[in-house]
């Protein structure tokens, strides 16, 4: 499903690279990995990984939210997000964060989306280098 997912967004990770990380977060106190199922079917997932800086202290940030192109407009999404809200107060958080990354698409729809759940934007850009 993860593939799935970063390919509909336009990213390039492998699959061998995303099963490397997976067993990573889910071996690690500071990542959730959440799951939304029906019966024996995945319909969706939800990363969330901590860190600490000055600024804000504690923080938490969604990393990833996905849920299959037929499962959604259910509510799926949003069950997963007040999910990792719930395990990120528990944990002492003070934010919950989360990118959206456009890739080449219109992505207006995502800023109301989050808006809609409490999320506001700041302004602030990420940006990254590879190493």
């Amino acid at each position: 499903m993860a593939v799935a997912f970063y390919a509909e967004d336009g990213f390039s990770t492998g699959e061998k690279e995303l099963r490397d990380n997976l067993t990573t977060l889910l071996a690690s106190s500071a990542a959730r990995v959440a799951v939304a199922c029906s019966g024996d079917q995945l319909l969706g997932f939800a990363i969330t990984t901590t860190s600490f800086g000055l600024e804000n202290g504690l923080i938490a940030e969604l990393e990833d939210l996905f849920v299959v192109p037929g499962a959604r407009r259910r509510g799926l999404a949003g069950l997963l997000i007040e999910d990792s809200a719930g395990w990120a107060r528990e944990r002492g958080c003070r934010c919950l964060e989360l990118v959206v990354a456009p890739n080449d698409r219109e992505v207006g729809h995502l800023f109301a989306y989050y808006r809609e759940r409490g999320f506001r934007d700041d302004g602030r850009r990420l940006i990254s280098r590879r190493l």
